[in-house]
């Protein structure tokens, strides 16, 4: 994180919001579809959906069993709840779905799993109102973000930070070759880079200041 990222932060104590997994106790009490899910039991819950089992089931923290299997990189069961008829836009407690889940954990195939079984990539997610292509960019995500784009990911979504997936790229960035290009795959692909932060300053600008040059060049070019 760059100093202009740090001292928002510290004006602004107790923001910072991550996903949260399953813990090792929750995983412990799960059952049913929650319990399969996270095990990767395709036969289970083929089962359980026949049964006629809630596949909307939320546990304490909101998340129904097609996020325990994103949480968990189950690919096959996610496709196995998909088929049963689960909800793929579903939002768990923090407002976020399975394509931001699987962005976020770098898992390009699972969110491209995700988006085939009907995940909207675009959904506003998070309890910052941002979108997946958003955190990816923020992480440096590459591979991740190039998906989002083919997928028709929206590139100039603003969240409620006043950021977007360009501006996140810069200021939560560390300049390095993987956040470079991003910032190149969304410069390619058509983002606003004048859309500025709420103290109008452009992804350039911030490029700039932050000393990431070959960003800065980019973001210029």
């Amino acid at each position: 994180m760059h100093r202009l990222f740090i001292i928002f932060f510290l004006l602004v104590p107790g923001l910072l919001q991550a996903q949260v997994a399953p813990t090792a106790s929750e995983v412990a009490v799960y059952e049913g579809l929650h319990k399969a899910a996270h095990a990767g039991d395709v036969s289970s819950i083929g089962a359980l959906a026949a049964a006629g089992s809630d596949l909307e089931a939320r546990d304490s923290r909101g998340r129904t069993p097609v996020h325990v299997a994103a949480f968990a990189s189950q690919d096959d069961a996610l496709r196995a709840l998909a088929e049963a008829g689960a909800d793929m836009n579903a939002l768990e407690g923090q407002a976020y779905d399975v394509v931001t889940i699987a962005a976020v954990a770098d898992d390009p195939d699972l969110m491209s799993l995700a988006i085939e079984l009907g995940n909207d990539p675009g959904l506003v997610t998070s309890p910052y109102h941002g979108t997946a292509l958003i955190a990816a960019a923020h992480l440096g995500h590459d591979e991740v973000v190039r998906r989002l784009i083919a997928a028709g990911a929206p590139l100039d979504h603003v969240n409620n930070l006043g950021w977007t997936a360009l501006i996140e790229a810069v200021i939560l960035g560390d300049g390095g070759p993987r956040h470079q290009r991003v910032v190149e795959a969304l410069v390619e692909a058509g983002a606003d880079r004048e859309l500025a932060d709420r103290q109008g300053r452009t992804p350039s600008v911030l490029a700039e200041a932050a000393g990431y040059v070959e960003i800065a060049r980019l973001l210029r070019n």
